[in-house]
């Protein structure tokens, strides 16, 4: 584990390498430099999870000072336990596979070496989030994972609608890193440091549960965890984000970015103890988002957007089980969301890969034996995302749903809330199967995914499948959530509501046993299923109270009185510079006549003062 620095620095040095080459290098030394470096920080990775496994020893390891301000000097520095294990082993393991992917996915893209030079950037970026020691630290990769998110999802930048989709990605994530920083600003202001671990001690030590700063800072650092993972009400740019290729979407919603949020609540849950009010906001605001994404997953027609949204939705249950307490269960969730969500936007890269970039997915259809790899990687994903019994979906989400029900007071509410969201997950994945894979047939695929398109696939649905079965080292990072005994009949109920869910999307979508046309078609149908297509309206409802409202006012500004005195100021400035540059006509005569003309009268005002 000395050589710990090597795990970000091999995807940092790649995208250097690859961004200096300004894209002359070969596809081939571009492939190899941009899976290749990831691969090899997830060997050192591994070789890091054995050594940590074998002993299960903290260790910390500081390179330098990073400055030094007064008392304030934040070092580069890692620290290594059970979460930084598990988190590295997520974004190394599952970033490798959709790089490798990716060699095969954007091979005839003219633009190969600045993907794999963003692609590693975000990696690098995000190790360095999740091993930082200090919390300013974390900030750097934080901001470092937002500017390759805005460089990925702006990736084909010639079509301005991806070009926007960017930017809303960048000023929305901003909203939340500015609570976040001035957070940090509180933490390090009433505690005096920004190291993680003495600054959670410092926090125990000197407040009490309930006092109003820990509210106030932890209230900052939801702010940025809700940014940065894309909940209400900030949630409205990831599923604009599909504007990238298929593979950024892949490691934005299933290893790096969206899990962010969820990270540094995880990773500071000790402040959020303090805060009971902020932490039972972070069970709601989970409720309110997964309830939210599902409903709006189901009118969906772009198959990459209602996996946006699904991936919204699970990230939803994340932060329910943070705010209640279930840390452990919270990132068991994240890991095999990983799984089945990197297994399906892979899939769905497949299909669209294969179909001559079509998207909606009723112009698909009877995709089952044309692409077989895909079908089945796509079963097996849905499953785990419905959380259908035996899958890795399952494991983690039926964790959540129980300890929300052992919560005391308002638990069972939560617990309603969530089986909900479970049965609609069912309703909306398996109609993603239904009508992409069965019936009848729309478009014909040109070609079948090759090796390196099959191979990560096939990984990502063995992963999807056991992945349940993993113990994570986290027993020593987080307090015991609950024995999980809730009774026979609340299992029995969690365990159905997914497959209950099937059998709804199976007589909707496939059987057609359930004759729904004519109410979906009617008025009020139309209208909730545009309601919901539009997700919520919530997008319109921003446009209307800001977006308008301040470009009106920068267009108003931009003819402000004052610029005008400004603008006169700039033409008179060059105005003057062509009069006297016109005096310079390079004529000897012409010199010494201005120059004696000069002498003579700076003679006549000498001799008038003297006077």
């Amino acid at each position: 584990m000395t050589a710990i620095w090597l795990i970000p620095l091999f995807p940092l040095a790649s995208a250097t390498l690859l961004l200096l080459s300004a894209g002359r290098l070969p596809r081939q030394v571009a492939a190899v430099l941009g899976a290749g470096s990831v691969g090899l920080a997830a060997v050192c990775v591994a070789l890091t999870a054995r050594a940590f496994l074998a002993d299960g020893e903290v260790r910390e390891f500081t390179l330098w000072t990073w400055m030094a301000v007064g008392e304030f000097t934040p070092r580069i520095a890692f620290y290594i336990d059970g979460l930084t294990v598990v988190m590295m082993s997520v974004i190394t393991g599952v970033g490798f596979l959709i790089h490798l992917y990716s060699v095969e996915f954007m091979w005839e893209d003219e633009s190969i070496c600045r993907y794999f030079a963003y692609m590693n950037l975000f990696v690098g970026a995000m190790l360095l989030l999740v091993m930082a020691d200090n919390l300013l630290l974390l900030y750097l990769g934080w901001e470092g994972v937002g500017v390759c998110s805005y460089l990925l999802v702006g990736f084909w930048y010639r079509d301005p609608a991806n070009g926007s989709a960017a930017r809303k990605a960048f000023v929305v994530t901003r909203i939340g890193d500015t609570a976040m920083a001035l957070g940090l600003f509180l933490l390090f202001t009433e505690l005096g440091t920004l190291d993680i671990q003495p600054l959670l001690a410092a926090a125990d030590s000197q407040w009490q549960v309930g006092d109003t700063l820990p509210i106030l800072a932890t209230a900052l650092l939801l702010g940025g965890a809700v940014g940065k993972s894309a909940q209400l009400p900030l949630h409205t740019w990831l599923p604009d984000a599909m504007a990238g290729p298929t593979p950024v979407s892949a490691l934005i919603h299933a290893a790096t970015m969206v899990t962010a949020g969820v990270y540094l609540i995880a990773r500071t849950f000790g402040l959020f103890q303090l805060a009971p009010p902020t932490q039972e906001a972070v069970a709601w605001i989970g409720l309110s988002t997964l309830l939210l994404a599902a409903f709006a997953a189901l009118a969906q027609h772009d198959i990459k957007r209602i996996l946006a949204y699904s991936t919204i939705s699970q990230i939803g249950y994340m932060f329910l089980a943070l705010g209640v307490g279930a840390y452990a269960s919270g990132i068991f969730h994240l890991v095999t969301h990983a799984f089945f969500k990197a297994l399906l936007f892979l899939a769905a890269g497949a299909v669209i890969h294969c179909l001559h970039h079509e998207h909606n997915i009723f112009r698909m259809g009877g995709l089952r034996t044309r692409l077989p790899v895909v079908f089945w990687s796509f079963l097996i994903g849905s499953a785990a995302l419905a959380a259908l019994p035996f899958t890795s979906g399952f494991y983690s989400k039926d964790a959540i749903l129980l300890s929300a029900w052992e919560l005391p007071g308002i638990g069972h509410w939560l617990w309603a809330g969530g089986l909900l969201g479970a049965l609609l997950t069912g309703i909306y994945s398996f109609r993603l199967v239904f009508v992409v894979f069965f019936g009848e047939a729309h478009t014909q695929p040109d070609h079948q995914p090759g090796w390196k398109m099959s191979l990560p696939l096939a990984v990502l649905c063995v992963l999807s499948l056991v992945g349940g079965l993993l113990v994570l080292p986290l027993g020593n990072v987080f307090p015991p959530s609950g024995h999980h005994a809730a009774g026979h009949t609340i299992e029995y109920i969690s365990i159905g509501t997914p497959l209950l869910g099937l059998l709804l999307a199976y007589l909707l979508f496939l059987g057609r046993q359930l004759p729904v046309d004519r109410l979906v078609d009617s008025a009020p149908g139309r209208n909730l299923r545009n309601f919901w297509l539009s997700g919520w309206r919530i997008d319109q409802l921003y446009d209307a109270l800001w977006v308008r409202p301040f470009t009106s006012l920068s267009r108003w500004w931009r003819n402000e009185p004052v610029d005008r005195i400004y603008n006169a100021v700039v033409a008179f400035t060059q105005w003057a510079h062509h009069k006297l540059a016109a005096l310079q006509t390079g004529e000897l005569r012409w010199y010494a006549t201005t120059m004696v003309f000069g002498l003579m009268l700076l003679l006549a005002i000498m001799l008038r003062n003297a006077t």
